[in-house]
């Protein structure tokens, strides 16, 4: 008997689809219902094998269902909780892959009926592309899954929400909300800002007549290959986050300022201090 009988995937993408899959594969849901609004993206999520069935009505898709996974914009994710929340079983547990936490679960846990219960998490993984055909099993496999229960977490739904991430390969991680939107801040936010901002900075580049991205190499593809990210998605998560990316973005800009006093000034000694420090970081990662 499957740990969950009936999963409803709000917003079947790469993110929604791919635990979709993933738990499919470990044989741990039963009936999977996709829920969205481009009907031709749900339909093919059948054809894929992603999901079992779709509605386009939130509020009927969730009838039911024992999980609710919200896979949808950051700022849209508090609105569907209020919307579905009067359908939603006794029983039911929602959680969302939202990449935001503090402004979302203050907003979400106060919607939920008694007798229900939300679980804010976010997994730490994706790829630039979306829709459910960018959805994989393996997405998850060896990646980090951020849970951020409050005291007013229910244990045995925090349990089961650490089990089906587990389940998708993940290594769960709890977190208080506060540190966790200023970590992504750091470690994901930021770096979308910086990839946006160079591809934009040499594009509009006009010392020339021709735009020299045309020259890109591996390098500067790698790097910017996140830019390639859904700008609506990443509108919202930089609204939503706006005081803890302004904080990175500001330290940011002080060291890319030090940097640039060491060019200006030729200092030998202090740009290889600068590039070694950063490679010994940087090789430090996992």
């Amino acid at each position: 008997m499957p740990l969950i009988n009936r999963l409803a995937i709000i917003g079947v993408g790469l993110i929604g689809g791919s635990l979709a899959l993933a738990l499919r594969r470990q044989g741990m849901v039963g009936e999977v219902v996709g829920i969205g609004r481009g009907e031709a993206n749900l339909r093919r999520g059948v054809e894929l094998g992603v999901i079992d069935r779709y509605s386009l009505d939130p509020c009927e898709g969730v009838r039911g269902a024992d999980l609710i996974f919200i896979a949808t914009p950051v700022c849209t994710i508090a609105g569907i909780i209020a919307r579905i929340a009067p359908f939603l079983s006794p029983g039911a547990i929602v959680t969302d892959g939202g990449s935001v936490k503090e402004e979302i679960v203050a907003a979400s846990e106060p919607l939920m009926p008694s007798g229900t219960f939300f679980v804010g998490g976010h997994p730490i993984a994706g790829t630039e592309h979306s829709g459910v055909e960018a959805a994989f099993a393996d997405l998850y496999e060896n990646r980090r899954c951020i849970l951020t229960p409050t005291p007013q977490t229910d244990p045995t739904a925090l349990a089961l929400v650490s089990r089906i991430w587990e389940a998708a390969g993940s290594q769960v991680v709890l977190m208080d909300v506060h540190k966790h939107d200023r970590v992504l801040a750091a470690i994901s936010h930021l770096p979308h800002m910086v990839a946006y901002s160079l591809v934009n900075a040499v594009g509009g580049y006009d010392r020339f007549d021709e735009s020299i991205l045309r020259y890109s190499a591996g390098g500067f593809r790698d790097f910017t290959r996140i830019a390639s990210s859904d700008p609506v998605m990443w509108r919202d998560i930089a609204l939503m986050n706006r005081e803890a990316l302004l904080e990175m973005m500001d330290f940011f800009a002080d060291s890319l300022s030090h940097l640039r006093r060491l060019v200006a000034a030729g200092e030998s000694d202090g740009l290889e201090r600068f590039f070694a420090d950063s490679k010994e970081l940087r090789d430090g990662i996992d």
